[in-house]
């Protein structure tokens, strides 16, 4: 089966650049007026149903695959749950640029999951290199006062927020390598719906008694994040995971800390210091080099489960 064109996959990369570099100031207002967990679980259960009922029209058919309830199973916990309830706790302290950028390790930890899951994907030694230097960002990062980028909390939440690109990177790998068959839809949809339950039942035991406001701001960055931020986005993500090298997918996790940074600073008016710039900056470097070593260095990457439509 012929796969898509370059055009149709650079237009989906820039797709979703685009949404998921705002996604993380949108956070940060829902934030505003929805608890973390609860946040997670309203959003999830819009993008949820909306997936299940236009899933005739796609003609998704679930549990056919060999390994879509295992896949349901990981993705549930750790993309839906575990990342993005570490991600909306992180967020009522960490500004939405710098978890953006915490957020672009994803791609190193890929790399390394990668290398040792997916023969196709093996590092060089150039990819190390870029591994080094990408978590000397984040030591760079670490060594900021973080009293200047909001207050003492911001230092632990940050680093509770390396937990979610972790998780995820898990994630990303178990579905690249047994995903093969399984309908993108099937992966968001399912999984999604599953940390409805879990996240909702977290926020009825942990955050009971919080207000929830539910004003103009609050809802209109919920609903955005239900339907662009995961219905769509995902739904896209999965279909290029079929295509596309999961190292070289992950590229999308360091081109959004450029928006979301953009963002922060100038409609957040979140802060930015020279010495978390600088890590930022390192972050990014290092995962260029180690992603796109394999093509520089002549490897082209055979065909793994997910990768048989080039």
């Amino acid at each position: 089966m012929r796969g898509p064109g370059r055009l149709a996959i650079a237009g989906t990369f820039a797709l979703l650049t685009l949404v998921w570099g705002t996604t993380w100031a949108a956070i940060r207002i829902g934030l505003e007026g929805i608890p973390p967990f609860t946040g997670v679980a309203l959003r999830f259960l819009l993008a949820a149903s909306v997936l299940f009922l236009l899933s005739p029209l796609m003609g998704v058919r679930y549990g056919r695959g060999a390994f879509e309830r295992r896949l349901w199973l990981i993705n549930g916990a750790f993309s839906f749950c575990i990342s993005y309830g570490v991600v909306y706790w992180s967020e009522q302290w960490v500004p939405s640029g710098l978890a953006s950028v915490l957020f672009a390790t994803f791609p190193l930890f890929v790399s390394i999951l990668a290398h040792f899951a997916l023969p196709a994907e093996r590092l060089t030694a150039k990819g190390v290199v870029g591994i080094l230097a990408g978590f000397g960002g984040v030591a760079v990062i670490f060594s900021e006062d973080f009293a200047l980028l909001g207050g003492p909390h911001v230092a632990v939440a940050a680093m509770v927020m390396l937990a979610s690109p972790f998780v995820s990177a898990v994630s990303a790998v178990a579905v690249k390598k047994w995903g093969r068959d399984v309908h993108p839809v099937s992966l968001s949809a399912v999984p999604m719906a599953m940390s409805v339950v879990v996240m909702g039942g977290t926020a009825l035991a942990v955050e009971r008694g919080r207000p929830i406001r539910l004003d103009a701001a609050s809802v209109s960055a919920l609903l955005y994040l239900a339907l662009f931020g995961s219905a769509l986005s995902f739904t896209l993500y999965y279909w290029l995971m079929r295509h596309v090298a999961a190292t070289r997918l992950s590229l999308i996790a360091y081109s959004t800390p450029v928006v979301a940074v953009a963002v922060g600073a100038l409609f957040m008016r979140e802060p930015v210091t020279v010495r978390t710039f600088a890590g930022s900056a390192l972050v990014v470097a290092g995962v260029a080099l180690a992603v796109h070593t394999r093509r520089r260095d002549g490897v082209a990457p055979s065909p793994t489960p997910m990768e048989a439509e080039p």
